[in-house]
């Protein structure tokens, strides 16, 4: 039948339309789509570049630590904690010295002993190992602990360098001490009675001087001119009944000899017997040095009839009723 006049719109294909759409549309998602994969992509890498940096940071560290690592110094005969500082140049002089080895040298500054290992310009091992900064993780990537190991070796290796330098530094500074003693070893020559003077030097202040400076107003023993790390010997053989830290005296040796009689080494720098021991006149005991109440360096040597402070006698006369040139 025939149409009525109707007009009838041609339809667009949906398919076509679908198209359209479908390119516009992806066009449009696609570009999320990308932006999303980059971002995505991105946080994956961000983990394998983290290692990366810690690992450097971890070189950087260990390098630096290593560069700051302090010296080790092996205390010789004659040696106290200011000269050290001295010639060390460590900042803060002996009580910096004192404070970063306090536990190596005990709560007696001035009782050192040769053999002593000191850190001079830092902080005892004890104190190092809890300040030392914390490795990085061993769940890192193969990248990171090849930088790691590399960097644990650089500091082994300046570690071994600067204990190897400075224990040769020690060793050498060892000899030259004991070359320059060496002749104050025999400078008191024993005398044929079996006694002998404690020092190779002229007396200062003389037994029962007085004055303000001694607690008793005289001085109770005599003083030998001897300079700091001077051998000290005994002066006739005997057991040594004290050997430590004497207040005013500082380190100091008391000997009992067998007339009943008892010797006092003062101001000492360092011992070299401790109680209870037998020597032998002549014997070194320690060194002069100038702890406890001191001017400066000299050795402090008393005669007494016991032990303790206040039963002093005449030295000089004692020593040469003994055979004594003094």
């Amino acid at each position: 039948m025939p149409a009525k006049g109707k007009h009838r719109r041609p339809r667009n294909n949906p398919i076509s339309r679908g198209f359209i759409a479908a390119g516009t549309g992806g066009a449009a998602i696609a570009l999320p789509l990308i932006g999303a994969t980059g971002a995505h992509a991105a946080e994956k890498a961000a983990p394998a570049a983290a290692p990366q940096a810690v690992s450097a940071s971890a070189h950087t560290t260990a390098t630096q630590a290593a560069t700051r690592v302090a010296r080790t110094y092996t205390v010789v005969a004659g040696d106290y904690l200011s000269k050290i500082a001295v010639e060390h140049h460590v900042r803060g002089g002996w009580q910096r010295l004192y404070k970063d080895n306090r536990e190596a040298v005990g709560d007696n500054p001035s009782l050192i002993h040769p053999g002593l290992k000191l850190t001079l310009g830092g902080r005892g091992a004890a104190h190092r190992s809890a300040e030392a900064p914390a490795q990085p993780s061993s769940s890192s990537s193969d990248d990171s602990s090849s930088s790691s190991d590399d960097s644990s070796s650089s500091a082994d290796s300046a570690d071994s360098s600067s204990s190897d330098s400075a224990s040769s530094g020690s060793t050498d500074e060892s000899a030259a001490s004991t070359t320059e003693q060496a002749p104050a070893d025999t400078a008191a020559p024993s005398t044929g009675s079996g006694f002998t003077a404690p020092v190779d030097g002229p007396t200062s202040t003389p037994y029962r001087a007085s004055g303000s400076s001694w607690a008793s107003g005289y001085h109770t023993g005599v003083d030998f001119s001897a300079s700091s790390g001077t051998s000290v010997k005994a002066v006739g053989d005997g057991t040594v009944v004290t050997a430590g830290w004497g207040g005013s005296y500082g380190n100091q040796v008391v000997i009992q000899h067998s007339d009943g009689m008892y010797s006092q080494y003062a101001h000492l720098s360092s011992l070299d017997v401790s109680e209870g021991q037998t020597v032998s006149a002549g014997q070194q005991i320690g060194l002069s040095g100038s702890t406890g109440n001191s001017t400066g360096p000299h050795l402090h040597f008393e005669i007494r009839t016991g032990p303790e402070y206040g039963s002093d006698v005449d030295p000089v006369a004692y020593l040469r009723d003994h055979g004594v040139n003094i």
